[in-house]
């Protein structure tokens, strides 16, 4: 006997009963991103190494540790992506959107990172991404940070998750900070975490997230970020307060939040929850106006953010948030006796799914006697079982039996699909 193939670890089958969760969830957030006027933007899943090295930047984890990289058959060095902006940045920039230009762009699909697998963090994950160009002032930032909330309020999620937001300035304003950080924190370098020892002298704001205790306690003397901010950083920060406010958006200000990647400057921020555990951010993103220009392009101001499907999935099934319209059903099934009565339940079958365009009409196929094929129209689930046999052929007729309260009766077969849409509405 063939020895069975394995998913690979990490990678996981999202299987009938799951894919509707996901399915509700890309529809809601296809509506909200249409309302603001984001269109749709697809990029392949294999892009240049280059890419994310330069973009992404050589010191972070992702890179150095985490991405899936080859070389094909030319020798060219290419990786399945591990994030969705540098991407996007490239699509649109190779196809001539973006210098001088506004743009509102999003996409959905899977990235991989090689890190250890986890609930609600896996090495193939899907995300949302949603990005904005040509609009350096603070406007873009809160139009994206709005249209999140209005997100959450449409999921159910509003009351259950906090924004937190900082500004870490320009790139020349953190240059600044990174010198005086990395001077206090060599002093205390022994009483570092191993991650933030390697940071220091690569990503020493990646230091600032760091969620060991020992290491926090240092930072607590460590010299703060704020008070290297310039006024143009500040007052950008100041202006999308104010703007979220006149919105009634809460925030807290985490003046540890920084991101890990090294494209972003000025506004950072996330959503985060305390339904999941470890993994409590669900949304995050920030401004990155340099990133166009250092993939090669012409300078263009950038904002937006990403969002972790397998999360906000975990998410509403923690909660409970999922609509029964939104789970797999079956609204209409068909049962059939013989073979005019087959091909009649074929037809009502299709006449049904015209009329009815919202339900779902589930036909019985492959024979079977009526014992079996009632006790599969029960475990279907659905609300109004049809039965067709000879003599219900014969007569025109079909015989409509309500799952719920177990009445039946006889209806003629042409009037089947209107007697439905009146019991459904």
């Amino acid at each position: 006997m063939a020895r069975k193939i394995q998913a690979i670890r990490g990678m996981n089958d999202i299987l009938p009963g799951q894919s509707s969760v996901w399915q509700y969830l890309e529809k809601t957030v296809a509506d909200v991103v249409k309302s603001y006027g984001y269109q749709q933007i697809r990029f392949p899943v294999v892009e240049n190494t280059d890419l994310f090295k330069r973009g992404v930047g050589e010191a972070t984890d992702i890179v150095e540790k985490e991405m899936y990289t080859f070389d094909d058959r030319n020798g060219e060095s290419l990786t399945l992506r591990p994030e969705g902006t540098a991407s996007c940045v490239r699509a649109a920039d190779q196809a001539g959107l973006l210098y001088n230009q506004v743009q509102r762009l999003w996409y959905i699909g899977p990235m991989f990172r090689y890190e250890r697998p986890q609930k609600g963090r896996y090495r193939q994950f899907h995300q949302i991404g949603v990005e904005s160009f040509g609009m350096p002032s603070a406007d873009a930032d809160a139009e994206l940070i709005i249209l999140t909330a209005r997100l959450w309020q449409q999921l159910g999620l509003i009351e259950q998750v906090e924004l937190q937001l900082n500004t870490i300035g320009l790139a020349s304003e953190r240059e600044t900070y990174k010198a005086a950080l990395v001077e206090y924190l060599t002093t205390y370098k022994d009483d570092l975490d191993e991650d933030s020892q390697r940071r220091l002298m690569t990503n020493p704001l990646r230091i600032l997230d760091s969620k060991d205790t020992k290491t926090q306690q240092v930072l607590e003397g460590a010299p703060n970020l704020e008070d290297f901010i310039g006024e143009e950083s500040q007052a950008h920060f100041d202006r999308l307060q104010a703007m979220l406010t006149a919105n009634g958006i809460s925030f807290v200000i985490n003046r540890r939040l920084v991101r890990g990647l090294d494209y972003y400057g000025k506004t950072v921020f996330e959503w985060v929850t305390s339904h999941l555990g470890s993994q409590a951010t669900i949304c995050a993103g920030g401004r990155y106006d340099g990133l166009v220009e250092q993939l090669g392009g012409k300078s263009t101001p950038g904002v937006g953010f990403a969002m972790g499907v397998e999360r906000l999935v975990l998410l509403l099934e923690t909660l409970d948030l999922i609509p029964v319209a939104a789970k797999e059903r079956t609204d209409i099934f068909i049962a059939s006796f013989g073979d005019d009565a087959e091909l009649a339940s074929s037809v009502l079958a299709e006449t049904l799914r015209s009329h009815l365009q919202d339900w779902v009409v589930l036909r019985h196929c492959g024979g079977g006697n009526f014992k079996n094929q009632m006790k599969k129209a029960d475990k279907s689930g659905a609300q109004f079982t049809l039965i067709l046999g000879q003599e219900e052929v014969d007569k025109g007729l079909c015989q409509v039996k309500n799952m719920l309260t177990g009445e039946q009766q006889s209806c003629e077969l042409v009037d089947v699909a209107k007697y439905l849409e009146s019991q459904f509405n």
